[in-house]
């Protein structure tokens, strides 16, 4: 019998690559939605019927270019956070600063807390860009699904920011009890 043994060196250096990939693909998307935007706003205003792949958000312009900045916008602000969240997460890893002997450190806390800031703020602005898109549907606008307008999933984000805030202050109660024993050796 074979027995395979994964080690959490092992398992971080998987999850450091990963994050590389994703962290690569959600820059590229933030990167073209922000490209698309100025060119279409700029250059070529047919540009918005094949906005991203097959996004056609030429209905959307057509009625208003105001509006089509504004959901434009909500979607580089919601990519463009996910990239950074993705970021922090290849910055800790690389940096090693993750020290699994002594995990309560003021970076861990530091890590942890703008990790929850940023899935808490990716989740608002994706239920901001959804509310949006709703009231835009609303007015008679033919709008792509929110999924595809990269706005999908607020409910997940603010659940997954809120579990990492509290993890934070766990982290931080960790820190006092370790330096409180650190003190009393």
């Amino acid at each position: 019998m074979i027995q395979i043994k994964i080690t959490t060196k092992q398992i971080l250096k998987g999850l450091q690559f990963l994050s590389y990939l994703i962290f690569i693909g959600l820059c590229i998307d933030a990167g073209a939605i922000m490209f698309n935007t100025f060119y279409t706003l700029t250059i070529n205003s047919t540009n918005a019927k094949s906005f991203l792949q097959d996004l056609d958000l030429s209905p959307l312009y057509r009625f208003d270019q105001a509006y089509f900045i504004t959901e434009a916008a909500l979607m580089i602000i919601v990519t463009s956070m996910q990239a950074l969240l993705f970021y922090l997460i290849i910055k800790i890893l690389q940096d090693k600063k993750l020290d699994l002997k002594q995990p309560y450190t003021t970076e861990m806390k530091i890590f942890i807390s703008n990790m929850s800031y940023l899935a808490i703020g990716i989740g608002l602005f994706s239920f901001w860009g959804a509310q949006y898109t709703k009231g835009l549907i609303a007015q008679g606008i033919t709008m792509p699904d929110i999924e595809s307008l990269r706005l999908g999933g607020a409910d997940v984000w603010l659940f997954m920011g809120i579990i990492l805030l509290v993890i934070a202050h766990i982290f931080k109660r960790g820190m006092e009890m370790q330096s409180e024993n650190e003190l009393t050796i």
